[in-house]
């Protein structure tokens, strides 16, 4: 097991780490069994912009985007994809990173090229909602893995939605295939 990130590391401006959390592994306990898998795509999210869940304040649906950083956000879209995010910034300010691609590391899964395919590989599902992410006795966490240069790192604008698609808060590593397609 490597070293679980603090939550110092979720506490900076959203699109930072974004950007910092590529090539940080992403861990998912099932039974006895752990799931680790690289992240190779992520994109950031605020609540003062209108493409994020927490721009119209607090709701029932996105009430822990105003946790504390470093709680799991699950939610559903489209009515059957469940995406995850982790909670950064200070509490009560809605923001988050929504995990969109992970490289497996375990040979148990290898359809993780989407934020929706990932979480039906991992079976992260909204009960893993409210998860503290740096837990060591979590079901779901994030350790340390390796930084990525940031000459491999890619910006440009986020994919799948329609407001504040211009904003380039969408990272990922260059070539990677698990990266999702646009």
């Amino acid at each position: 097991m490597g070293k679980i990130i603090e939550r110092s590391f979720y506490t900076s401006y959203t699109p930072d780490v974004a950007k910092n959390i590529l090539g940080m592994v992403l861990c998912r306990r099932i039974n006895n069994n752990v799931f680790r898998g690289k992240i190779v795509e992520a994109e950031a999210y605020t609540q003062d912009e209108p493409s994020c869940h927490a721009f119209r304040g607090v709701t029932k649906r996105c009430q822990t985007m105003f946790k504390k950083a470093g709680i799991a956000y699950v939610y559903m879209t489209y009515g059957m994809y469940h995406c995850l995010n982790i909670i950064t910034e200070n509490e009560g300010f809605g923001s988050g990173v929504l995990i969109r691609a992970i490289e497996p590391l375990s040979e148990n899964f290898s359809n993780t090229n989407g934020p929706g395919k990932l979480c039906r590989e991992l079976n992260i599902t909204r009960e893993l909602n409210e998860t503290d992410v740096c837990s060591d006795n979590s079901p779901l966490w994030l350790e340390y893995g390796n930084i990525i240069d940031p000459e491999n790192i890619i910006n440009t604008t986020r994919i799948g939605i329609k407001l504040a698609a211009d904003l380039p808060w969408r990272f990922y590593v260059r070539g990677n295939k698990f990266v999702s397609k646009p």
